[in-house]
């Protein structure tokens, strides 16, 4: 069963005869380039208008370039890729392992050459605004006729400040994990996830016309604290960000995020605005043992390899359609919000 939440005030839906024009993108993550990835094919299958890389595209793990673009090459050869990339627009972001080190941030001594080699293989042009600053935060736009969907693709690793080890001095509830916690929650606010640039840009953004904007981010930004990476270990940027979408009256933000080896739809409230919706697709071919404890997750998880898809419906209001497919082609997460075009 179809289950609607509602993020705006709702206005009454004028009938029609003609079925309404429609907009899918399809996104994943985590996808090791020397395995099969059907999971593109599957992908590819259905016909969406973009695909979105969200990080971890290919497992670099590497401070030797040749390496890092070795494995862009494999990637780029895969007949898997090859058919999405001949099906549909393909876009992306980053996360660490695509990057080049595990869970590394600004201190990552070869950040501009794996940016290079990231803007190589995904055919950026010469003249992007991508290449005239540092980091890859970039924004996209696509059109339906007048209705518009931003797609607003961050940087989560360029100037990413470092993480803290967890420690046992650390006051957390230790009967809610059952794993090790690799990291704790900052608690100063001179640490940043996005950087002092980045925000600025990303506030101008918010603040031009959009019915839809989709928030791409490599890290998953509406979880709760789970001693693994996230914007949980940044409270101070994950409440900045909630500040900003309702400061900037920014209408119709979703998260499309990845990481984690599995797939999730999670909530966060964000009190006098609407809440935000993170549909995490994590597994083109990796996967992992158990899903993290999450208070804000309504849907998932699904531990299996697979893509996410959305479908905007452009209604008078439009009505946006979340999806999590499994490489078997069986939808196992399907939750519609509905929801009108401005706050």
């Amino acid at each position: 069963m179809i289950r609607y939440a509602f993020i705006f005030p709702l206005l009454t839906l004028l009938s029609c005869s003609q079925a309404p024009k429609q907009t899918t993108i399809a996104f994943g993550s985590c996808g090791h380039e020397t395995d099969p990835q059907p999971i593109l094919s599957l992908a590819a299958s259905y016909k969406p208008d973009l695909f979105i890389f969200l990080g971890d595209n290919i497992y670099g793990d590497t401070d030797n370039m040749d390496t890092l673009r070795a494995k862009y090459q494999r990637l780029a050869a895969k007949p898997e890729y090859q058919q999405l990339d001949s099906a549909t627009r393909i876009l992306a972001t980053w996360d660490d392992h695509d990057f080049g080190r595990n869970d590394a941030g600004k201190h990552y001594p070869y950040k501009e050459q794996s940016k290079e080699l990231f803007l190589e293989h995904f055919k950026e042009p010469a003249n992007s605004p991508r290449r005239q600053h540092p980091g890859i935060y970039h924004a996209e736009y696509l059109k339906q006729g007048d209705r518009t969907v931003q797609i607003l693709l961050l940087d989560v690793r360029t100037f990413r400040s470092n993480l803290l080890p967890y420690d046992t001095a650390t006051k957390l509830p230790r009967d809610r994990y059952f794993y090790t916690l690799d990291y704790k929650p900052h608690v100063s606010t001179d640490s940043t996830l996005l950087g002092a640039e980045q925000w600025r840009w990303l506030e101008a953004e918010l603040k031009k016309p959009a019915d839809i904007r989709l928030v791409c981010s490599g890290s998953q930004f509406a979880i709760e604290f789970n001693g693994y990476e996230a914007w949980a270990n940044f409270p101070h940027e994950q409440q900045r960000m909630l500040d900003l979408i309702r400061t900037t009256k920014a209408n119709g933000v979703f998260f499309l995020t990845g990481d984690v080896h599995y797939g999730e739809i999670s909530r966060i409230e964000n009190p006098g605005s609407y809440p935000i919706y993170d549909i995490t697709s994590s597994g083109i071919t990796s996967t992992w043992d158990f899903p993290t404890p999450n208070k804000n997750r309504i849907e998932g998880p699904v531990m299996d390899n697979h893509f996410g898809l959305l479908t905007i419906r452009w209604e008078k209001q439009p009505v946006v359609k979340m999806e999590i497919i499994d490489k078997t082609n069986n939808v196992r997460v399907e939750y519609s919000v509905q929801g009108s075009a401005s706050n």
